[in-house]
């Protein structure tokens, strides 16, 4: 067969789209080309996918191939189509059925030999490929994270050799599993709030406020226990339910931070300098990313020094 969809998904904020790799064989000069808006990242790995594939001893066809990344007006960027474009021209080449590949989503850069690297913001694809029932291959590197996401089946796989296997159903990999921690698991053990002597009106103010969900402002001369206080904020509030926590991790994935899956559902506490820029606070950039206040995404958010920041 000459023509191959294989399923991925791009990375839009917190949303995860579906992506659908079309890859055409025709004849002619031999050729490749991708289409359907790719960046420079995403036309690089042209030379990625064909070191992989003669590495691990596939045929790279002699023809002229077409990659189509649809739908066409969505920007693509990063080395996370690597994988989805070489399964699809080993199909498209006739070295494994088209049907073999239904149900399933590819995620993962390739290296030149073949070894299949992490990606970032691998969350909230996982949820959305549950969504709509299909299995998800992901790199070894992202199992940790990805074992937060209890829904949908996955299988971490370390090379393109492994995935063509499997799917071939010549040595077929285990699914992953995901990672249970009970809420008394969920609480840091290097601060309480019982460590705090006195101060029984600052802390009943805060008990107030994790309670309904309110604002604090601390006024007070240095060395009164103003940031010590806000520190141990989240120990006093319970721990984030199931679908808050995969919100915070799905934050964090998209910057590449791993999370403790011991302590996935603790409230996140951020502290940012007030010398930080408005990019690094509120987020932003050429390339979005999230800022310090979508980080503290069902935390808290400590202002020290707030008449030192800018407007």
């Amino acid at each position: 067969m000459s023509l191959a969809k294989i399923y991925t998904r791009a990375q839009v904020g917190v949303d995860a789209p579906l992506v659908t790799v079309e890859v055409h064989l025709s004849n002619g000069l031999p050729a490749f080309n991708i289409v359907g808006l790719p960046e420079a990242s995403v036309k690089e790995s042209k030379e990625r996918v064909r070191c992989a594939l003669a590495h691990c001893h596939f045929l790279f066809p002699e023809q002229r191939i077409t990659v189509n990344l649809a739908p066409a007006d969505l920007p693509k960027q990063g080395g996370r189509y690597d994988l989805a474009i070489a399964i699809g021209i080993i199909v498209a080449s006739g070295q494994l059925n088209h049907t073999q590949t239904e149900g399933y989503e590819f995620y993962g850069e390739l290296a030149l030999t073949g070894e299949i690297r992490e990606v970032t913001a691998i969350i909230p694809a996982l949820i959305a490929a549950a969504r709509v029932s299909r299995c998800c291959y992901i790199p070894k590197a992202n199992k940790m994270m990805a074992s937060l996401v209890s829904r949908g089946a996955r299988k971490s796989v370390t090379s393109l050799k492994d995935v063509w296997l499997d799917l071939g159903g010549q040595q077929a990999l285990p699914f992953d599993e995901h990672i249970a921690c009970t809420d008394e698991e969920q609480f840091s053990a290097h601060i309480d709030m019982n460590e705090v002597k006195g101060q029984a009106v600052a802390k009943r103010v805060l008990e107030i406020a994790a309670a309904g969900g309110h604002n604090v402002l601390f006024l007070g001369p240095p060395g009164t226990g103003k940031s010590m206080l806000a520190q141990r904020m989240p120990t006093i509030m319970p721990p984030m339910q199931i679908d808050q926590a995969l919100e915070t991790a799905s934050i964090y994935s998209l910057i590449g931070k791993n999370i403790d899956p011991s302590h996935w559902r603790q409230r996140p506490f951020r502290s940012p300098h007030h010398t930080c820029s408005a990019v690094a606070l509120v987020g932003g950039s050429s390339t979005p990313k999230p800022g310090e206040i979508s980080l503290a995404h069902n935390g808290i958010l400590f202002l020290d020094e707030l008449p030192e920041y800018v407007r």
